[in-house]
């Protein structure tokens, strides 16, 4: 039986509102766009789970809609259910097959490799990934994996043909998050959301469903597109897009909202203005709403981690407005409470552009093959930092940005060299912390750049950003490590304490002439 697992709606009587009944609640749904049911009933006594199916089972065939009953197995025999839905405690897959009719859909709940591995074997024909957010409709036996934790396990999928969804605390507002972060390195992405309270919980569940499966589908349309036609660029693609956000930096001046550090917060203001944009430094969490519904960008660097909360709001709002989302995970490798708080942010929202030094980035990835001392990068540096920086960005589904003597920039597909800078920059406190403000502006010009959102189904409501981030992203870099080298060789500055006064200098006078004579780029 072949199923359309793009809105897997499951059942939770209790979370219902009040003055909604189940059926009439379950309806709604189905005329919303769910287009596969479970049957929950995890409280209920026998009797009442048989009938609530019976009639659940009336229901779906009149929508031509698929019904999955969860664990029991002698109820889905009763009312001839389209298939069941175990978990990892209960009936084993092979004696479920044994009792049950040939054909009968069979899927099962992971949580980790040895799951999907298990699943893999039993030949089930779906899996539920999860719980990916945390959740409230049912008492988690196993960890929150996060949206980062679904690509491995889609990926172990690859060759075979079962489907896969996601489940647990997914909603209208992270969906789409879930969705873009989830999709494995081998470019293998969800057959469908499994969602409970955002549908049953409503009042409105004809609307709540509508709008899942809208955006549903409008992401898969923009996924399939994206995975289809590649964009090609080349240097003079590269340079003149970044002129162009110059000036539409200069004439739009974006507001740079920026989470950063106590060390840099009076030099990034400074660096801001001197491009032309506009900073504010904010870390109260009741102002990120309303901030992030001013055309801009957002840099979150946690040099100094005291706002948490308010990073995460952050985040979560810039995706819901479409803003870029640019993360300085300044000296991620130095403790252990930097690595959790930089997973947990990842998993809250989707960067647009991930900005780190070779340590930095090394730690992200979980490899050991750069050092980092603090806040610092030690060592030689990746034997391939191309093939590196183009992995953690398929990774991290976003434009990855490594800085050093040689900067790197890619977004999953190519990988631009860049060139350019001074030995100085390395003398003064936060310049990487500087790059990260440069980059987040021209982001911000490229998401100004970009065509205005739209309020109807379509490709750009598919996004969490918009724009392009891997010229911003390049912008940004070339911005700073031009103007570093027009600094160094003033005769005005005679070691790191006149370089930085004159670094805000000739960011705030870059000509682009200056910017496209000075640019070394590759495009590998």
């Amino acid at each position: 039986m072949t199923i359309d697992f793009s809105l897997y709606l499951v059942t939770s009587r209790e979370l219902l509102p009040p003055g909604k009944e189940y059926l009439e609640s379950l309806e709604e749904a189905l005329q919303g766009g769910v287009t596969v049911v479970q049957i929950r009933e995890k409280k209920s006594d026998t009797l009442e789970f048989l009938e609530i199916a019976r009639e659940s089972k009336i229901l779906c065939a009149k929508y031509k809609v698929p019904l999955i009953i969860n664990d029991r197995i002698d109820i889905a025999l009763a009312v001839q259910a389209d298939g069941v839905h175990l978990g990892q405690t209960d009936m084993p897959v092979h004696i479920a097959k044994n009792l049950l009719p040939p054909g009968t859909v069979i899927g099962v709940s992971c949580n980790d490799s040895g799951h999907v591995k298990k699943a893999i074997e039993d030949n089930v024909d779906y899996i539920g990934i999860g719980a990916v957010w945390g959740t409230i409709t049912k008492q988690l036996t196993s960890p929150v994996i996060g949206v980062r934790g679904v690509g491995s396990l889609l990926q172990a999928l690859d060759g075979t043909n079962i489907k896969a969804v996601a489940i647990g605390g997914i909603n209208s507002t992270n969906v789409l998050r879930t969705l873009h972060g989830s999709v494995s390195t081998s470019g293998r992405r969800l057959d469908g959301v499994a969602v409970v309270s955002d549908i049953v919980a409503s009042s409105a569940p004809r609307s709540a469903a509508q709008r899942l499966r809208d955006n549903f589908d409008a992401w898969v349309h923009h996924f399939d597109v994206q995975s289809r036609v590649s964009q090609a660029y080349d240097v003079e693609t590269i340079k003149n897009g970044v002129i162009e956000l110059m000036q539409v930096i200069r004439d739009k001046s974006p507001l740079i909202h920026q989470i950063t550090n106590v060390v840099v917060t009076n030099q990034s203001a400074n660096a801001t203005l001197a491009l032309g944009a506009s900073p504010i430094m904010a870390t109260a969490p009741e102002e990120m709403r309303d901030l992030s519904r001013i055309p801009g960008g957002l840099l979150i660097n946690f040099g100094t981690i005291t706002n948490k909360g308010s990073m995460i709001l952050a985040g979560q709002y810039a995706n819901e407005a479409q803003k870029p989302v640019i993360f300085d995970p300044v000296g991620v490798g130095a403790t252990q409470f930097r690595k959790t708080t930089a997973s947990e942010l990842l998993n809250a929202w989707q960067a647009s552009v991930i900005k780190g030094n070779a340590g930095e980035m090394a730690a992200l990835a979980n490899s050991n093959e750069v050092q980092a001392k603090g806040v610092d990068s030690v060592g030689s540096g990746f034997v391939d930092p191309a093939s590196f920086i183009r992995e953690i960005a398929k990774r991290e589904r976003c434009v990855a940005v490594m800085t050093g003597p040689t900067d790197w920039v890619s977004d999953g597909a190519i990988v631009v060299k860049l060139e350019n800078g001074h030995k100085i920059l390395g003398d003064i406190t936060g310049s990487g912390c500087l790059v990260g403000t440069c980059v987040a502006t021209f982001c911000a010009g490229a998401s100004l750049l970009a065509a205005a959102p739209v309020t109807s189904p379509g490709p750009e409501l598919a996004k969490l950003v918009r724009g392009n981030m891997l010229i911003g992203a390049v912008g940004g870099v070339l911005a700073l490590t031009v103007a570093a080298e027009c600094a160094a060789e003033r005769t005005d500055v005679h070691g790191s304490g006149t370089f930085l006064p004159a670094l805000i200098d000739e960011l705030y006078n870059l000509k682009p002439e200056t910017l496209l004579s000075r640019a070394k780029v590759q495009v590998l």
